[in-house]
């Protein structure tokens, strides 16, 4: 399982510090079909914990997400910060999501290459 973040998420992560192990916990927690909302066309919600916190006062994620094979996380929001999405921003994240599910090795290359995407590290 390869795990992205778009740019927007990499600096959203700095920003909140929040650290790749908590990523990667995230989707292995996916993985194991523990999704906190699946939003349909390849998108899930996910709750990530703040440092030092646990997930329910954390972060909420949105990840494209095709099991086994891919995750990118697109976005995030603190709980406290914002209300969940409205249909127009999820039908967004849907489109983007068969365009992104849908990338050739090669094409991801050049999008990490160009600073679009970046991998998350894996912990070995």
């Amino acid at each position: 399982m390869r795990i992205f973040k778009n740019a927007w998420f990499e600096r959203f992560a700095r920003k909140q510090k929040i650290p790749d192990a908590v990523l990667r916990d995230a989707i292995r927690r996916a993985e194991q079909g523990l999704i906190d909302a699946d939003l349909g066309g390849g998108v899930i919600k996910q709750r990530v914990a703040r440092p030092g916190q646990g997930r329910s006062g954390g972060y909420r994620t949105l990840i494209v997400y095709r099991q086994a094979q891919r995750a990118f996380f697109v976005y995030g929001f603190a709980k406290s910060q914002q209300a969940n999405m409205g249909d127009e921003e999820e039908a967004a994240f849907k489109k983007a999501a068969r365009h992104v599910l849908e990338l050739t090795d090669e094409q991801l290359a050049a999008l990490i290459q160009n600073g679009q995407f970046s991998e998350v590290d894996d912990d070995g």
